[in-house]
């Protein structure tokens, strides 16, 4: 392990957050709010992390393990300070409820324990949806994109970048997380520019442009997206929450003109069935309880949107819904979106390979000495991506009744107990019963809150990098 260079990009991390405060402070400025809690923090981090800085190593590389451990502990970090702002502002009084909203929004996951929102200091606020951004993409994408790096950063991006593979879009690894970002801001932007026509308010553009953009769901608003009562805006939310739900490398397979690239995706065709079927099938349950088909049509759309892309905003209570209705909610929440997206789930793509490794498996039981390879997009999958899909399934599926059952304690409903570990776990938000999109993780206790903020960045780091930190192997000298 090289502790140095170890110390090292931490360090630089914690500069970069940092300087991602310094936005916020400038909006506290220009609403007139208290600044305080901001410079206390980005003091703190400096202080902190320029002694490391200053000491670069003089052996650099960094290799899997570096790797894993240092994404895992940049965003140990980042929410352990990013949580401080909210505490020194008097918004979350309680460290362990601010270190939770925090972890929620870096992951992009948007679970609250905020019972009511309006009134906060809008600095505050900002930061809490700014997170958002700087989670959907990954902070450490960020540092190789303004940084040069060496040749083994690529371990970053493998251990920081959603999916069962990961690669670089052209040669140099830093262009990479060049175009990356490049196509995140401009579609940010776009959002932006889209809702500011609809007649939403520059501040709440940007603050609800972050959560779309990360996919993680927080609003400035207590009733989320529908306190809006804006049709044209909730259209603008839902398309974006699509479109961030989709594979960032077929944008840039659009830029170069490689359109075949978009056409013969499966993964892209059946995230997009998905969410055309569940719009179907939901607008058939819940026709009689709207007003008119347009609003039918309308809800139905954001709330598969927001559930599939795992953005988690709102405009209607889906927990008043249909069973039928709930439950193909709940698995949306299951599947999540593309690989390569800033949405979190367990990915579409990393499904199609164990259903069709399972198929593959069922034809060699009747046909022991046939040969099959599985394929994606008509390429075979390489085995030991395949391996990796079922064994993340495996370690998913352990995570996740470990953490069910540990919150059990608490002594709610299953309901809340099974949806509330799956939306953070899949960086979701919002689930049914006492966390639906009327309620919030704020009862829970400390100690399923420490659980729940867990998940939610083992969902947004995909398991590996917190199960190598946590593992006793990693840190054994041999």
């Amino acid at each position: 392990m090289n502790y140095r260079m170890l110390l090292y990009l931490l360090c630089v991390i914690l500069l970069i957050e940092a300087a991602f405060l310094l936005i916020p402070l400038l909006v506290a400025l220009v609403y007139g709010e208290s600044v305080v809690p901001f410079l206390i923090t980005v003091g703190v981090l400096v202080a902190v992390a320029v002694p490391g800085v200053l000491q670069k190593p003089k052996n650099t590389k960094i290799y899997a393990k570096e790797g894993f451990v240092t994404v895992a502990l940049s965003w140990l970090l980042m929410s352990a300070f990013g949580a401080l702002p909210f505490v020194l502002s008097g918004a979350i009084p309680n460290y362990i409820d601010a270190f939770f909203e925090t972890c929620s929004g870096f992951s992009t996951t948007g679970a609250s324990i905020l019972r009511v929102i309006e009134g906060l200091p809008k600095g505050v606020l900002f930061w809490r949806s700014f997170t958002h951004w700087i989670g959907g993409m990954g902070v450490l994408v960020f540092m190789l994109a303004i940084l040069p790096q060496g040749g083994h950063a690529i371990y970053l991006l493998r251990a920081e970048v959603p999916g069962p593979t990961k690669g670089k879009l052209v040669p140099k690894l830093r262009h990479t997380a060049i175009i990356l970002y490049g196509i995140y801001i401009v579609l940010t932007v776009a959002e932006v520019v889209a809702l500011l026509i609809t007649g939403m308010p520059l501040y709440d553009s940007l603050v609800n442009a972050f959560g779309t953009a990360g996919t993680g769901g927080f609003s400035v608003l207590n009733d989320s997206i529908a306190g809006y009562n804006n049709p044209a805006a909730e259209w603008v939310i839902a398309v974006f929450m699509l479109i961030f739900g989709i594979n960032f490398n077929l944008y840039f397979f659009i830029l170069i003109g490689k359109w075949r690239e978009l056409l013969k995706s499966e993964e892209l065709r059946v995230y997009l069935s998905l969410a055309l079927i569940s719009v179907t099938v939901i607008c058939i349950q819940t026709y009689n309880t709207f007003d008119s088909f347009s609003d039918c049509i309308r809800s139905s759309f954001f709330q598969t949107t927001s559930i599939v892309s795992t953005s988690g905003f709102s405009t209607r209570d889906f927990d008043l819904w249909p069973g039928l209705t709930k439950m193909l909610l709940v698995f949306l929440m299951f599947t999540g979106s593309c690989a390569g997206s800033t949405a979190g789930g367990v990915k579409i793509s990393r499904l199609l390979i164990v259903f069709k490794n399972t198929m593959r498996e069922i034809k060699h039981m009747l046909h022991p000495r046939s040969v099959n390879t599985v394929r994606v997009d008509g390429e075979p999958v390489p085995e030991e991506t395949v391996r990796s899909a079922v064994n993340y399934i495996t370690l998913y599926l352990t995570v996740f009744i470990v953490s069910a059952l540990a919150i059990s304690v608490d002594g709610f409903s299953f309901e809340t107990n099974f949806t509330g570990t799956l939306a953070c776990l899949n960086n979701i938000g919002p689930g049914l019963g006492k966390v639906g999109p009327a309620g919030n993780y704020a009862d829970f206790s400390v100690f399923s809150k420490i659980i729940l903020s867990f998940d939610m960045l083992f969902g947004r780091l995909e398991l590996m990098p917190m199960i190598i930190l946590f593992s006793p192997s990693t840190w054994r000298k041999k």
